[in-house]
């Protein structure tokens, strides 16, 4: 069965580049970005790869541990890094998980038998402290993914999970927010001292709060 949002991610162990890891232990009370790989050595994964590496400093500054996963054996992972290191100029330092025996990959569905009985599609899940799914993406074998939406909905996700916010279309950190429909605006002009701007009595706006 597929994992919804608010699922409790399951926990897991497995042997990866860095050693065998429990899942949960990993994740400790960050923030988790677990990403699938249909394959090593393979010309859209190693750019996928190299970007996660990129954008190391990213995701350490929002508190987020990386996973990567792929049905390949830890010494393939081994040889295709250094492969990703010279090729993106860049350090890839998070766990790449062996998942010779598919395991994790069944446990959280990332094997499409309508799009490859063998591997697994271009999986993401973004899990909470609280071990919640908070966001799942799917995409296929041949079309990478938009790093910068996934950095964007992180940061969404924990300003959401911060205040009581929603995001509209096409957000993007500094702009304005969506006052949650829960709170009266009486309580949200005391909420949100930067002010709130009525545009429907059920959408209201303000400045992002953390700014």
């Amino acid at each position: 069965m597929a994992l919804r949002l608010g699922d409790t991610a399951p926990n897991f162990k497995a042997v990866t580049t860095v050693g065998e890891l429990d899942f949960y232990e990993y994740l400790g009370d960050s923030w988790g970005l677990l990403l699938s790989h249909p394959a090593d050595y393979t010309p859209v994964c190693t750019t996928e790869i190299g970007r996660t590496a990129e954008l190391g400093e990213e995701f350490k500054k929002r508190n987020v541990n990386v996973l990567v996963v792929s049905v390949d054996p830890v010494e393939d992972h081994h040889g295709w890094v250094k492969d990703i290191n010279e090729i993106k100029n860049t350090v890839v330092d998070f766990p790449l998980i062996a998942d010779k025996d598919r395991r994790v990959s069944e446990l959280y569905d990332m094997i499409h038998p309508n799009a490859s009985a063998t591997s697994t599609v271009r999986s993401v899940f973004i899990i909470g402290p609280d071990k919640k799914v908070k966001l799942t993406l799917t995409y296929p074998a041949a079309i990478g993914r938009n790093f910068q939406e996934i950095v964007r909905v992180i940061d969404a996700l924990q300003l959401s999970a911060k205040y009581s916010i929603s995001t509209p279309a096409d957000w993007k950190s500094g702009d304005d927010v969506i006052v949650a429909n829960t709170i009266s605006t009486e309580d949200a002009q005391v909420k949100f001292p930067k002010g709130v701007k009525v545009v429907k009595p059920y959408l209201r706006f303000t400045p992002q709060p953390d700014l």
